[in-house]
């Protein structure tokens, strides 16, 4: 059954258990889900509100993306368990004759760079979302605007550690190109969520000591 499926108190003890998944990629997507729902909750609290209206059809394309960005991420908690499984199973591969120890290498290989896919594709929803929290942080509800800066506080610490997922990845993958490639994405993306993340939350401090 999927963590989708499960109760909070099931997936958090299995994350901190012995068992070899829900990890760090998997706790990354959640974080960036609980992150992203704070995006959802202020647009929520802005359409259909009066002193709002001006801004609702704007609003209303916003909330439809964090919704769409928070199922994905909560898909990829699964996900990246299911992945790692894959990596598991390449290892335990016999690696007796030259022979097996070939068709392990290729097998871990190709399990690495499937195993890469979730983070990176949290990585990349949760790096997409910093533009329209600084929006919401502007033309939201100001109610809530500090859930707005929970949201980018959220987001930012699950790009981070989906980041640190992607490259415990890279650090073992063989294909140079695509480790260059993968690399100079992350930390381009990374940077820029940071610098916008920061432009947030000064502006929600502001706001809140008014």
């Amino acid at each position: 059954m999927s963590y989708r499926q499960e109760s909070i108190d099931r997936y958090v003890s299995d994350a901190a258990s012995n068992k070899p998944a829900p990890g760090g990629g998997s706790v990354s997507a959640l974080v960036g889900a609980l992150g992203v729902s704070m995006g959802c909750m202020v647009a929520n609290f802005t359409v259909g509100k009066k002193k709002y209206k001006d801004v609702e059809p704007r609003v209303r394309e916003i909330l439809a993306d964090c919704e769409r960005s928070m199922n994905e991420l909560l898909d990829l908690v699964q996900a990246d368990v299911d992945a790692y499984s894959k990596v598991s199973a390449a290892y335990a591969m016999p690696k007796e004759s030259d022979e097996e120890k070939k068709a392990r290498t290729a097998a871990i290989q190709e399990a690495l760079v499937v195993a890469m896919d979730a983070p990176l594709t949290s990585f990349r929803v949760c790096a997409s979302l910093m533009d329209a929290y600084a929006e919401l942080g502007k033309i939201g509800n100001k109610n809530l605007i500090s859930d707005v800066g929970v949201a980018a506080i959220l987001t930012e610490a699950a790009l981070r550690g989906a980041k640190l997922n992607v490259e415990i990845n890279l650090a073992y993958l063989k294909d140079e190109e695509l480790v260059g490639k993968t690399r100079e994405e992350v930390d381009r993306l990374a940077a820029e969520a940071e610098a916008k993340a920061k432009a947030i939350l000064a502006e929600v401090a502001a706001a809140i000591s008014k």
